[in-house]
């Protein structure tokens, strides 16, 4: 399994398209250990990682949300959120059941396609918005 990260979920804010490409490039790495049956210590650890960077780069969207007085702030933290909360379930289940094809599928369901969704819609919505408010700010 892959993630790919297509031209299509660029948003055109380079911060967030740099983060982006890093979180497809931990969940690449996290289905690389699955794939090579690494031993479930190092799968979890793998899936750390890709924790870690998506808390990292929820708190920097979200600092940046704030700065552009985003008016979808809230709904958007709440969808950070709900991924938040679904990782640490994957990490419960890798821990009960090791690195299973259902929790590969699971990390596709969960991380993988959840990504896609939301940088499509989301994300660029939230670069759109910063972009304009910025070609508004240097106008007056």
């Amino acid at each position: 399994m892959k993630a790919l990260f297509t031209p299509s979920l660029l948003t055109g804010d380079e911060m967030i398209d740099t983060h982006h490409k890093e979180l497809f490039k931990r969940a690449n790495d996290l289905f690389e250990s699955i794939e090579n049956k690494e031993s479930a210590e190092k799968v979890q650890e793998t899936l750390g990682f890709l924790a870690d960077y998506t808390t990292y780069h929820f708190s920097e969207e979200e600092k940046l949300m704030e700065e552009v007085q985003y008016p979808k702030t809230e709904d958007h933290k709440k969808m950070h959120a709900a991924l938040v909360e679904d990782v640490k379930n994957l990490a419960l289940k890798l821990a009960a059941e090791g690195p299973t094809k259902d929790f590969e599928d699971q990390v596709n369901q969960k991380v993988v396609e959840w990504l896609y969704t939301h940088i499509k819609v989301n994300d660029q919505e939230l670069a759109e918005y910063k972009n304009v408010r910025s070609q508004m700010d240097n106008l007056q």
